[in-house]
Parts: structure tokens; sequence; C-alpha cells
């Protein structure tokens, strides 16, 4: 594992993770305990969660891009006894540290490490321990924060069998090999950055990881010899805007790996075009089935016969299996028909964090889920058209309109408001809100968007926002 500049060999990094075991038990941590991770990418969210499993704990990664009432709630939510922060972080949980009633120890963690790094102080006055004999295969491992259509973020509960099951699917296809280089970019509070990290791990794959997905750091990673990336497509579209040389640094990779928003057909034919000798690897998924559902694998991306798979999300992993279900009625659909996504597979969440009535409503009864996604399957291939649930896809991040309605509607000025996705050629989809006043009340769309961004993250606020005398309703005053 390599970061920023550091390096570690394998025997040194389980060397850390049993340290960090061993500091996480003498800080009272054990089997069903809690402990938080708030901080930009860091091998000790790594170590973290991997300590957490052998005590039979789990590790909830928190979002650094939220606002300190978001964090309020969800560490809170969380039920964690123990944070381990980033430097840039700590203010933002000093200013909250008083409502964090259940957290009784917070480890600060700096990015350079070194002998004035908090955590490495730590971990470094404790033994490595092992695995302890009571950890068991279906205890949680991992907490991730997926925001809901309620407006507030659900705590998606991933077990270690979920979590081992997943990497080991997954990590056939990828095509590592003698020399191959796994670069770990994407933030570790999404799913598909945790687990595309560990499916590198499964493989004993080196790693390199960034702190940011940031264009220099990217192209400075490549030259470096990383052959093999996860990406989100917004990051492929500034890699084509900017040109040279940075068009024929990428073009260095063995693997492209892309997903969390869907990849605009011309955007993936003019990388495929720029990149002839990379593989191409497109997953679909959600945070409740660990990471990757289904896969278009590289040979379907240049299969002359079949070019209309291009806008498929491929085929389902080793033991996932596909429906597609009519929301309204139950009934499985035939071949080449819309209808809900619904995923079955080992992979499957144990639920949402203290939640039971919320996981019933996605999980079935023969353990279904029901993703909110419109689909249809041509072939063995799924083709994913729309999504059902209110939620817009900005540059890979989920953002819920209820959740942005929420913080609007805390504005003095605002009467009501809707907020919806509209189609921009950066981030594929970019939030903007429609909002009609109170009666004798002014104020303008910066105002809002200023009100909006001391309460969200950046990417969950209006870019842009149309002020209107009322909102359009139809028949029955929805």
């Amino acid at each position: 594992m390599t970061y920023l500049s550091r390096t570690w060999t394998w025997s040194q990094f389980d060397d850390r993770i049993g340290r960090v075991a061993s500091a996480l038990a003498a800080a009272g941590v054990g089997r069903g305990d809690v402990v938080g991770f708030l901080d930009k990418n860091h091998p000790a969210c790594t170590e973290v969660m991997l300590a957490c499993s052998r005590l039979g704990a789990a590790l909830a990664i928190f979002n650094w891009r939220s606002a300190g009432d978001e964090l309020d709630y969800a560490i809170n939510d969380s039920c964690a006894t123990l944070l381990v922060v980033g430097t840039e972080l700590m203010p933002t949980i000093e200013s909250i540290r008083d409502s964090l009633s259940g957290v009784g120890t917070v480890v600060e963690v700096t990015p350079e490490g070194g002998d004035e790094d908090p955590y490495e102080t730590w971990l470094q006055q404790y033994e490595p321990s092992g695995r302890r004999d009571e950890v068991r295969p279906d205890d949680p491992a991992l907490v991730m924060y997926s925001s809901g259509t309620t407006g507030r973020p659900k705590g998606v509960v991933l077990s270690q069998a979920n979590l081992v099951t997943h990497t080991r699917a997954g990590f056939d296809g990828f095509g590592f090999e003698e020399g191959s280089i796994n670069l770990v970019a994407m933030p570790q509070f999404h799913v598909g950055g945790t687990s595309y990290s560990l499916v590198g791990l499964r493989g004993g794959v080196p790693s390199v990881m960034l702190r940011e997905p940031d264009g220099p750091s990217l192209i400075g990673a490549i030259m470096g010899g990383a052959t093999h990336a996860f990406l989100v497509p917004a990051v492929a579209q500034a890699i084509m805007q900017a040109g040279e040389p940075a068009v024929g640094v990428f073009s260095k990779l063995h693997l492209f790996c892309y997903g969390a928003a869907p990849m605009p057909l011309p955007l993936l034919e003019a990388c495929m075009q720029a990149w002839p000798n990379t593989d191409f690897m497109q997953v679909y998924g959600l945070t409740e089935v660990s990471g990757v559902a289904t896969r278009l694998m590289p040979d379907a991306h240049r299969d002359p016969e079949h070019p209309e798979r291009l806008v498929s999300a491929g085929t389902p992993m080793t033991g996932v299996e596909v429906r597609i279900v009519d929301p309204a009625t139950q009934e499985v659909l035939p071949d080449d028909t819309p209808g809900e996504v619904w995923l079955r597979t080992p992979q499957l969440m144990l639920g949402y964090l203290g939640k039971p009535e919320a996981t019933a409503e996605v999980i079935t009864e023969d353990g279904w889920l029901r993703t909110g996604d419109v689909g249809r399957v041509v072939d063995g291939f799924l083709f994913v058209e729309d999504r059902i649930k209110d939620m817009i896809v900005t540059g890979g991040e989920n953002v819920y309109s209820p959740e942005v309605e929420r913080v609007i509607a805390e504005h003095p000025a605002v009467l009501e408001m809707a907020v919806i996705g509209v189609p921009d050629d950066k981030w594929g989809e970019t939030v903007k809100a429609v909002v009609a006043l109170k009666p004798g009340e002014t104020t303008t769309a910066e105002d809002i968007i200023a009100h909006c961004r001391q309460r969200l993250a950046h990417y969950k606020c209006p870019t842009s926002i149309d002020i209107v005398e009322a909102l359009p309703r139809n028949p029955t005053g929805k």
C-alpha cells in the first residue's frame, strides 16, 4: 500500500491492523460495537475496518463532505463509541462534540503520519492481536450511510460474509496479474470506493491510494505505474476535456472500471477510441448489495455484433440473481419488458441500522431487494433505464430531493418548493429548485443557495433556482 510519501509491505500492513485491533479493544470496543471514521481517503480507514472485523465490531464511514448537522445525525444514529477523525475535520467534530453523547474517544489522524500523528502514537502503544474466536460471518462489519427518500440518511449494515462474498465474486474479471497496481481513488465513504479497495487487497495486488481523485494526483499515480482504476464518468469527462497529455497518460491503464452514474454513450465511445489498448468495465449496484451486482465486461464493450450493449449494465456477478417485476402487481415480467429491478444475492445487507420497517419495505420475505430502479433484461443483459426512487445522481453522488427540500423549507421566505435533477454536461445531473415565496416576502436565488450551503454538503445544494408565483399542480392537488 502506497499513500502520499509512505509505503507499507503486506507484513507491515497486517502488523498495523493487529495493533489497531488491540488499541480498539483497550478502548472497550468489542463484538457488536461500532467505530466511526471521518476523513478523506486514508489507509487508516482500511486498517480500522479490518481491525474492527477481528473484534466482531463494525466500522461506520462518514461522508467528510457533510455539514455539521448531517454528521451529528449520522454519528449519533450509528451509536459509534469511538471516532477516528482526520485533522482537517477536527474543527467540525469539535463544533458538535457536546451532542455526541455516545462517543467516548476521538483519535486524530494526520495525512502525513509520523511521530507527531496521534493515530500513530495510539496504535504503536499496543502489540498486534488476531481474530477473536467468537467472531462470526454474520457479524456486522461495515455501516455505510445512504440517503433515503425520507430526507435522512440510513445506515446500511453489511456483514463480514457480505463483504467476503462480494470481494471474491468481484475479483474475477479484473485481470489482475503480476505487475498490476490497483489505483484506489474513489471516496471510501462510498461503498464503491471501499469495496473496490478490498477487491485489490483480496488479490494480493499492490495499491496506490489517493487522498482525493484530482487530475494531477490521478495522472501522477498512472505515470507511477497504476494499471487498474475505478472512477466515475465525471472523471473521464474531465480527462477528455483536458486533452493531451492527460488523455495519453490514461491510455496506460490496463483496466478502466466505471460506475456510480451512467456513462453517456458519446463519452464512452470517445474514451474507447482514445484508449484502444485499455479494457473497459462498467459496474452497476447499490450500497445495499455491498457494491456491484452486474458488470458489463471488457469483451462486451468491444463486441461488434452487439453495440447496443454498450448502454447496458451488463450481466449478473456470480451469486447474483436479477428479475424484473411489475411494481404494482409484483409479477415477474418477461424479457425486454420494463419494470422494477429486483436483486437477490448473498451480498445483500443485513438491513438498515435501527430501522426494521424501512428494511422490510425494500427486502421481500424471500430475500429479494427492491432497488427502485426501472430496467429490462435482454438476452441476460440488464438495461437500467430510469429510477423510481426520487434520486438525483450528480458526479456519482446520490442526492434525494426530499432532503434538499427539507433544508430549503427552513428558509424564512420560502412557502413551498420542488427539487429536481436537470441534465449537466459535466456532472450528468445537477440539482435545481423551483421555489414559491410566502406572500410579502422577498429573497434571491443566491440567498437560498447560500442558505443550503450552510446546512448541506456542497454537491447536494441547488446550482440554480427558479422563483415562481406558485408551483404547478396536477388535478389532485399534488
